[in-house]
């Protein structure tokens, strides 16, 4: 989804408006995830640009879209751009921290022990 949202249109209540810019989103959002997932891919992810205008769309990251659609709303923005895109996502291990090595399990044994 490539597309600019106007908060400000005549004869509606911005707020409303605002809802209905959330809702859009939000639709289009579950219309992707219910895409079936290819062989080997284990979620649908986005990358996404928001921004006032196409040219000035930084990426943002997927959490952060509606947190920043009320942002530009409370900042009295006329318009948005929000670019939405659909990717295969791949789950990865979280690497270990160093200091987790099985050391605090082995100690709360041992003095049980010696009680």
């Amino acid at each position: 989804m490539k597309k600019t949202f106007k908060l400000n249109i005549e004869g509606k209540n911005r707020d409303r408006v605002l809802d209905a810019v959330k809702h859009d989103i939000r639709k289009y959002v579950k219309r992707q995830r219910r895409v079936p997932l290819p062989e080997g891919v284990d979620f649908w992810d986005f990358d996404c640009r928001f921004g006032s205008s196409e040219d000035t769309a930084a990426v943002v990251h997927f959490a952060t879209i509606l947190p920043l659609v009320d942002t530009a709303a409370k900042d009295g923005a006329a318009a948005f751009y929000l670019e939405m895109l659909a990717k295969e996502g791949r789950r990865t291990q979280r690497p270990r921290p160093l200091g987790d090595e099985g050391s605090a399990g082995g100690d709360a044994n041992t003095q049980d022990a010696d009680d």
